[in-house]
């Protein structure tokens, strides 16, 4: 079997194309982590497998699995992330969170609780470790001044994961009634003056 691996964009997950002698007739594709694996038998060239893969691949990745089922993978993700780029810093929990569907995180700095969006179960892994990175940086930093971008940029696909965000937060608007949230529940009315996130820092 010979694979050939085709480049990930910003908004689709790598595709890895193997071609099995094994296979006489029928193609099939399935996730191996964040990618997506075609395995095409040997008599299918060109653009007929050219338009197999991209079929199979549009149907997969409207299934993508929740790759961070987990609390405990957060957890696993944000220790490792700080230590990689914040000097060790640690949050005294995290974890997803279903109420949050006007923003991606957020962080708690009394408690130094960080809750990320349950909509982020499905993001590629790059995208949930930056708005992880964002979230522990306010530990470090309680505002967005300089002092904050320059921690968060030590991330290296931050702009990626901005531009993936903005695109990706778009398409749920979209999806949603007016004056409703992307999980359909009336989006209440806050009066001018009143500070909703007084008691932390949102992304």
């Amino acid at each position: 079997m010979t694979s050939i691996p085709l480049p990930a964009t910003l908004f689709h997950p790598e595709v890895e194309v193997r071609v099995s002698k094994r296979r006489k007739k029928t193609a099939g594709a399935h996730w191996e982590g964040d990618r997506i694996v075609v395995v095409v038998p040997t008599h299918l060239r060109g653009t007929e497998r050219d338009d197999m893969v991209e079929h199979l691949t549009r149907r997969l990745a409207r299934h993508r699995p929740h790759l961070h089922a987990s609390d405990q993978h957060l957890e696993k993700r944000a220790l490792e992330l700080g230590r990689i780029y914040l000097d060790g810093v640690e949050p005294a929990s995290i974890r997803w969170a279903t109420n949050q569907t006007k923003r991606w995180g957020s962080c708690t700095l009394l408690t130094r609780e960080i809750r990320i969006s349950s909509r982020l179960r499905v993001a590629p892994t790059w995208v949930l470790d930056s708005v992880i990175v964002h979230e522990l940086a306010h530990l470090l930093v309680p505002n967005h001044s300089a002092q904050f971008r320059a921690l968060e940029s030590r991330y290296p696909r931050k702009h990626d994961a901005d531009i993936f965000l903005e695109g990706f937060g778009l398409g749920l608007r979209m999806d949603e009634p007016a004056g409703t949230d992307v999980d359909g529940h009336p989006v209440p009315e806050v009066a001018s003056g009143d500070d909703p996130v007084a008691e932390g820092i949102v992304y």
